[in-house]
């Protein structure tokens, strides 16, 4: 029989509401809208500015995350309130907002200067890796 890894009451005291981590980026050309394939204007691309906001959520874990274990996104909401152009620093901040069994829900933020760039909440709930990598390409084998 396959260990579970840590049990939802094990993870209360790991991973706990207020958790933080921020995580900054200044923008260059190749975080541009142009650039990822968003749109057609030479500023911080949202795809861009998501993947800062879950490099955050990642971060606020690394310390804490269980021996064997990882988190994986399963849901995102995501507010892109603000251009940024190229040569600007934003920061990213996400915070452990709740703990429900194995899902981790953080709220996120962007800002740049005392300007909200991006606000929103991600999910993410947390796997034995092994097993998690182990099923994706079973499927993805089995699905070809």
């Amino acid at each position: 029989m396959e260990q579970q890894g840590p049990s939802a009451d094990e993870l209360g005291p790991v991973f706990a509401p207020g958790l933080t981590a921020r995580v900054e980026l200044t923008v260059t050309d190749s975080d541009t809208a142009q650039a990822v394939g968003s749109g057609d204007v030479p500023v911080l691309g949202t795809p861009r500015v998501l993947a800062l906001v879950e490099a955050a959520t990642v971060v606020a874990t690394a310390q804490r995350m269980p021996a064997g274990m990882t988190t994986v996104g399963t849901r995102v909401e995501l507010d892109h309130r603000a251009a940024t152009p190229v040569g600007r620093t934003v920061v990213a901040q996400a915070q452990l907002a709740k703990v429900d069994g194995r899902r981790l829900l953080f709220e996120v933020t962007v800002t740049e200067g005392g300007a909200t760039v991006a606000e929103g909440r991600i999910e993410r709930v947390l796997v034995d890796r092994q097993k998690f990598v182990r099923r994706a390409f079973g499927e993805a084998e089995s699905g070809s």
